[in-house]
């Protein structure tokens, strides 16, 4: 699709603009989320689930993460590590690689959250671990997901969210997720153009993709950042286009949050919308298989 017919191009040009989205940010389907729920989502472009999942469950997931950063092979690609350090920043695809997740991912109180806010049946576009360790884990730049999936994914409409779990306490002092109410309603065009496998480097520190000081502020404009904050087990359900990021984790408590992408099935990617080839599939795949169908399978 060329720039003139998407809505969506974005770094095709050395200035940024803001334009309207033109996707509905919910569905009016029936589901596990009440009629207020839906509204709050459709409106911040966010929702935060306190303590959805138990404790003895998020051990699990948690050991789980520990296990994959200490005994992931070198040679297997899916690991991004911190910017000047060997410590774990990132670890990919685990839809594909853990059996733990993959039943966690398949779970009712993500999916069929999911699908009700979607609108259709979804599967798992990229699933990651973002380790923050204590005292110096790195801080996530505001972005916006759905930017860099349409122009370097192939992701072609607003059709997807991410959920956000909790394996640690997240408190406001080691990094908490944080995210502008109603920034989903705008998308944000960036400038530049993409560099070659921008990738190898976006995962350490991203510097493409990102907006600036005044499409931030006018983001901002008659709104305040909200980090939602509590115990282990929360979840925080968000829109693909809400602007997010997160600060340098300076405590001495770590901040580990498991991440999923659920995209609708009638929003499979295709070609990338730059003049690059797509990303690994570790960060997108392409491939469109139904949740359920994931389990066991690793």
């Amino acid at each position: 699709m060329n720039r003139s017919t998407d809505p969506y191009h974005s770094r095709t040009s050395d200035t940024w603009e803001a334009v309207p989205r033109i996707d509905p940010t919910a569905s009016d389907k029936p589901g596990p989320l009440t009629t207020d729920e839906v509204w709050n989502y459709a409106h911040d472009g966010f929702l935060f689930a306190q303590g959805l999942f138990s404790q003895e469950e998020i051990d699990e997931l948690l050991a789980e993460a520990t296990s994959l950063a200490e005994e992931w092979p070198e040679s297997q690609p899916g690991i991004v590590r911190e910017p000047g350090s060997e410590t774990v920043r990132s670890i990919f695809r685990l839809h594909k690689i853990s059996e733990v997740y993959q039943r966690l991912f398949a779970d009712e109180r993500l999916l069929a959250r999911a699908k009700q806010l979607i609108g259709t049946d979804v599967y798992i576009h990229q699933s990651r671990i973002n380790y923050k360790p204590a005292m110096n884990g790195k801080e996530f730049f505001w972005h916006s997901d759905f930017e860099t999936w349409h122009v370097e994914d192939g992701m072609p409409r607003m059709r997807a969210l991410s959920v956000s779990i909790f394996l640690t306490e997240s408190h406001e002092f080691n990094g908490p997720l944080m995210l502008i109410p109603g920034s989903h309603e705008t998308f944000i065009r960036c400038a530049g153009e993409t560099p070659e496998k921008n990738y190898e480097n976006s995962l350490r520190r991203q510097e493409y993709g990102v907006p600036t000081r005044e499409a931030l502020e006018t983001l901002l404009e008659g709104k305040e950042i909200v980090a939602p904050k509590g115990p282990v087990g929360s979840v925080v359900f968000f829109d693909c286009n809400t602007m997010h990021g997160s600060n340098g984790n300076l405590s001495p408590t770590p901040r580990v949050n498991l991440f999923a992408v659920y995209n609708s099935v009638e929003n499979a990617v295709v070609d990338p919308f730059c003049d690059r080839p797509p990303r690994p599939e570790y960060l997108a795949e392409r491939t469109v298989e139904p949740v359920q169908s994931l389990v066991g399978s690793s």
